[in-house]
């Protein structure tokens, strides 16, 4: 066999080694557990979206990826696909509101339009509406 083909079959063979190790890595990657992580920022849905809509590029610098501990009044209870829980707080703006999706079995009951919660989540951005996904209730 010629020398470049060795080489070429070894970087390619080298990829598909890191490739597979890199998938294997990232599918048995734990997630956080946010009943246990400590917020790193604690706000209100208000002002969370108060700050999405006054500069959207700050805010996602700020806020996504990170886990929020919001407070806010309950506008809407919705399940989605999959029995995904989707609770929607008001954030005092008519067109966007902060949505709160609720992974594990939730109780819907729990929450009832007008009730004030605090709910711990990471946000995901936004999209007219503040997203939070992984969401749990904690008061």
């Amino acid at each position: 066999m010629k020398t470049y083909l060795k080489i070429l079959l070894g970087v390619v063979l080298f990829f598909a080694l890191a490739g597979i190790g890199t998938a294997l890595y990232l599918f048995n990657m734990q997630h956080k557990d946010i009943g246990k992580a400590k917020p790193d920022f604690v706000i209100t849905a208000v002002d969370l979206q108060k700050a999405f809509e006054d500069n959207e590029v700050a805010a996602t610098a700020k806020y996504v990826k990170k886990i929020l501990e919001i407070e806010g009044e309950v506008e809407s209870v919705k399940t989605g696909e999959a029995n995904v829980l989707n609770v929607t707080i008001k954030s005092g703006s008519d067109l966007s509101s902060v949505i709160c999706t609720f992974v594990s079995a939730t109780d819907p009951a729990k929450f009832t339009a007008g009730s004030r919660v605090i709910v711990r989540g990471e946000c995901s951005g936004f999209l007219m509406d503040v997203l939070m996904n992984n969401c749990i209730l904690v008061k």
